[in-house]
């Protein structure tokens, strides 16, 4: 795959590269990279889901999300990414966290893998947001996420590829 790079930023790189196809074709086409990312589901003891509301400014909307973040380094442990994560987005701590699965976030254009997790035995804390950061911790009975997700108020994919393992993950266990 020959590559040029266009962008190098804070959180992405962006490649225009050319790519042969199994048939044999080679094509033009943009790549993003990222770092990967972590993302995490926060229950309390009754079941209830610790959300935020994330402004986010590519799509000019407050989110209904699940705490997350880019890892801070290629080397990082996805698991302390996802505690970093709930601990400054939320001010929870969790005592123990256990890991759903990983998911691409968007593979045709970009290499990012986002890592999700559950964390369970939460303490509540202090928020310790980025300057750039507007965001409100909302907590949510279980039920009521299900139908935020079913009837749309929660339309973020990682929050709802996310909920889904563990959801997934809840009834396997049955």
């Amino acid at each position: 795959m020959e590559k040029e790079l266009v962008f190098d930023g804070k959180v992405a790189k962006a490649h225009r590269v050319r790519v042969r196809l199994p048939d044999g074709a080679v094509v033009e086409r943009d790549w993003i990279h990222y770092r990967g990312a972590a993302v995490v589901v926060p229950v309390l003891d009754d079941g209830a889901i610790v959300l935020i509301r994330n402004y986010r400014f590519a799509v000019d909307e407050t989110l209904y999300e699940l705490p997350a973040g880019m890892m801070d380094r290629p080397d990082e442990d996805p698991a302390q990414c996802a505690l970093r994560e709930l601990a400054e987005e939320t001010g929870y701590a969790a005592g123990r966290i256990e890991e759903l699965g990983r998911f691409f976030t968007g593979p045709g254009t970009c290499d990012e893998i986002m890592h999700a997790f559950v964390a369970t035995d939460l303490t509540p804390g202090e928020q310790d947001l980025e300057t750039y950061e507007r965001i409100e911790v909302e907590v949510v009975a279980g039920s009521e996420v299900r139908a935020m997700v079913l009837d749309g108020r929660i339309h973020d994919a990682k929050t709802i590829a996310a909920l889904g393992l563990y959801w997934l993950r809840d009834i396997s266990r049955r």
